[in-house]
């Protein structure tokens, strides 16, 4: 067998591709089933994507993006299985994909994580933004053999189109990357959060109960991310994300955040922070959003809250006690190896690719 993974971005750089197939592709070469790689947009578009103006150099970037494309079209007939991770372009119409399943007949795995058919984009990218096509992802499902969703409430969605939708969730190889366990018992005491531009809007409601925290207890606030939001709080640290630095970054944190907002883009969320943080023996607390309420097991590997109080709650409780903070720490990295690790859903995701 073969397959050509088809991504928007370069390969071991997104974490949406790097976190739901990627992980796998050793597996996939241990069957013995060979595969490529084909992304849409190349290293240096990726490099100034998120960066304000560079308008000329994006633009050269997506025709490079679509020159490459439509001669990787003519490249098809060798593979047996085509998986899409989101589009097969950022900008435009599915013509790629129809003309992968309508024209030369390959079957599509189609793979999204998240409620992709509703607008959400950087300010920086506004000009783009014009020139998605987002109704394109109920066509894509209709011309899919099978559908890879991050989470029930996707796969609700897209079983609307096709009724071949498994629930592949979002998962973390606790074996091999995210395989240290953090110390609790530090000095200074970390909450943290990670993300990216356009998720940091969430973060704006707990500003106010840090700010508050701050004049009881001794803490350090850190972001990771990929620009710094430069808020005004006397805890607050800034670290750019890496990737060769990413786990030893999360491992400075005790306690994990993730706030959501209850809308239709949070719904589609899988939980990544929270799977994250988790995995590394860090509690998380999260918004009752989505598949968090899954995730998380209230009062025994992190908190769920609804109010400005539950969150002062838990915050303290967990700045108070190292003891609590190793036992839903704990509690936290069993659940993710037992339901969210590669190791558990290997079969599944493999199986994406066996009628």
């Amino acid at each position: 067998m073969k397959i050509l993974f088809i991504t928007p971005y370069p390969k071991s750089i997104a974490p949406s591709q790097r976190f739901r197939f990627e992980q796998y592709l050793e597996a996939i070469e241990k069957k013995g089933w060979a595969y490529d790689y084909a992304s849409f947009i190349d290293l240096p578009t990726w490099q100034i994507l998120h960066k304000p103006q560079r308008f000329v150099q994006k633009a050269g970037g997506m025709l490079r993006a679509f020159h490459r494309r439509l001669l990787l079209m003519f490249r098809l007939r060798q593979y047996d299985y085509v998986f899409i991770h989101r589009e097969a372009s950022h900008i435009g119409p599915p013509i790629f994909e129809w003309m992968i399943s309508k024209v030369l007949h390959k079957k599509i795995i189609y793979d999204f994580d998240d409620a992709i058919w509703l607008p959400n984009y950087s300010s920086h990218n506004k000009l783009f933004h014009r020139l998605k096509y987002y109704r394109k992802v109920h066509s894509i499902f209709k011309m899919s053999h099978k559908i890879s969703a991050g989470n029930r409430y996707l796969a609700s969605f897209a079983a609307k189109a096709n009724k071949q939708v498994i629930v592949n969730p979002t998962t973390i190889d606790t074996e091999n990357y995210h395989n240290c366990i953090k110390n609790q018992s530090t000095q200074k005491i970390i909450i943290g959060w990670t993300g990216t531009l356009t998720t940091i809007r969430y973060l704006y409601p707990l500003l106010p109960i840090i700010q508050k925290l701050e004049h009881k207890y001794d803490f350090e606030f850190h972001v990771i991310a990929n620009e710094n939001p430069l808020f005004d709080l006397k805890s607050f640290r800034f670290i750019p994300w890496k990737k060769e630095t990413e786990i030893d970054d999360l491992l400075q944190f005790n306690i994990g955040l993730m706030p959501l907002e209850d809308d239709k883009w949070a719904k589609g969320k899988c939980g990544f922070k929270a799977l994250q943080y988790m995995s590394l023996g860090i509690p998380a607390i999260v918004s009752p959003v989505g598949v968090n309420t899954e995730i998380i097991d209230e009062g025994i590997n992190g908190f769920i809250c609804n109010s400005e109080a539950a969150w002062l709650s838990a915050l303290e409780m967990l700045l108070e006690s190292p003891e609590k903070r190793w036992e839903m720490g704990k509690a936290a990295r069993e659940k993710i190896v037992n339901h969210y690790s590669v190791q558990s859903n290997t079969n599944n995701f493999l199986g994406l690719f066996e009628n």
